[in-house]
């Protein structure tokens, strides 16, 4: 378990201070606030965000660490001067850097929340103070996604419901239909849906709920009229619920959860539904490994460190072996919910060919080949010289990489080593 001096390193400022991060932030909840000077929706944020946290938020255990963006240390030092907590050194600018890339930080003000021991509450820390300014619903916890759900859902249209309860009794798997009838797209994939359900999901234990976006209740009875599954009422909190627990900022979106743990197994049912309508892979768990040139999991690469083994051109054998080292490693790896993906590129179709023309590996020449690419690092990349995988390989850089010991490359930029 990483600890906040871990995470933040040993010492904080408090004001012209240092102060020991074990002991400032001992039995508190902690807000990273990352914010510069130069940002005008951060000017605005700070003052309303001080006078919360003095009149409120500081008396029920939180303190605020400012992680600054500023463009030196002097704009720093200025607008540190208006606020009441702690901040990291302004000379911290690779810890800075690895905040940012751990709570995927892409635009400030960004108020990340954190428990006593470090672990995440919400990253959606600005909205939730916003929202709550005298710290009601402190620290902010996002509710369970059966809390979110609710125990009770329409069964039809004639006002007949059914419980979560005998839900659970039943089904395997709930599939959460995110969808409206204004929704052209909606339209379109919901016949297939139904069709998947009757023919061949339902009895495969798929239970769904309808979570409308419909903007009246006559759309929505009509559109509900055509599906044969339950749906949460329109107009309903818990569709706002839901669709922040799950990031749902477009329709239509296809959610399944384990029905007994309520764990999400995938956020992309609606793909799944369209390439597999029998479902012969249901419920469509994510790969542990993503075939490259297949696309899979590819929506994912700009957001996680992504290990690519390309094998273009090598035998079926080698291919064979690589899958098979890859495979307990990247299972190891999400069991232990580290954000690192693994992709393998058998062929040049997909985006495999993309990557290797962008990470300048030049033409396939049948031997492996392995790239680390690390996007949410402003683009950067790393480069194995290993001529085979295995675990051995695949372990070693890796442990490079997490070591340090790696050489950074630029996506976009010229090698050094290239002739000018």
């Amino acid at each position: 378990m990483t600890t906040l001096s871990q995470l933040l390193g040993e010492k904080l400022l408090n004001k012209e201070e240092t102060v020991s991060t074990a002991d400032a932030l001992a039995g508190k909840h902690v807000a990273l606030y990352f914010s510069a000077h130069w940002c005008p929706p951060c000017r605005g944020f700070t003052p309303e965000l001080a006078k919360m946290y003095v009149s409120h938020l500081k008396a029920k255990g939180l303190e605020i660490v400012f992680v600054s963006s500023d463009r030196d240390e002097a704009g720093f030092s200025s607008y540190y001067a208006e606020m009441p907590w702690l901040a990291l050194p302004y000379g911290e600018r690779e810890l800075k850097a690895k905040l940012s890339k751990k709570y995927k930080v892409s635009g400030i003000p960004s108020l990340i929340i954190l428990d006593e021991s470090g672990n995440l509450i919400t990253a959606d820390g600005r909205e939730a103070v916003s929202e709550d300014p005298t710290g009601a619903e402190f620290p902010w916890k996002p509710p369970s996604v059966f809390d979110a759900l609710g125990d009770e859902f329409l069964s039809g249209t004639e006002g007949e419901t059914q419980s979560l309860d005998d839900i659970k009794r039943y089904a395997k798997v709930i599939g959460m239909y995110f969808s409206a009838h204004w929704c052209p797209p909606c339209r379109g994939f919901t016949p297939s849906l139904v069709s998947a359900y009757k023919d061949h999901l339902k009895a495969k234990g798929l239970e769904i709920i309808f979570v409308s976006s419909d903007r009246d209740q006559k759309a929505f009875l009509e559109y509900y009229g055509s599906m044969p599954w339950l749906a949460i009422p329109q107009g309903d909190t818990r569709k706002a619920k839901l669709s922040k627990l799950f990031s749902v900022d477009g329709i239509p979106a296809f959610v399944l959860i384990d029905a007994a743990t309520g764990e999400t197994i995938t956020t992309e049912g609606r793909g799944a539904v369209g390439s597999d309508p029998k479902g012969d892979k249901f419920p469509w768990f994510p790969p542990t490994v993503n075939n490259l040139s297949e696309g899979e999991g590819v929506g994912s690469i700009n957001d996680e460190t992504a290990l690519c083994v390309l094998l273009e051109g090598c035998s079926q054998a080698t291919k064979d072996a690589a899958l098979a080292a890859l495979e307990p490693i990247a299972t190891a790896k999400r069991a232990a919910k580290e954000e690192l993906l693994f992709f393998y590129g058998p062929t040049d179709d997909g985006p495999a060919s993309r990557i290797r023309e962008l990470a300048k590996l030049g033409a396939a020449t049948g031997t492996p080949q392995m790239v680390l690419l690390d996007i949410p690092d402003s683009g950067g990349f790393y480069v194995s010289d290993a001529t085979e995988i295995s675990a051995d390989t695949i372990t070693a850089f890796l442990e490079a990489f997490k070591a340090g010991a790696l050489k950074r490359k630029q996506l976009g930029e010229e090698d050094e080593d290239e002739d000018a």
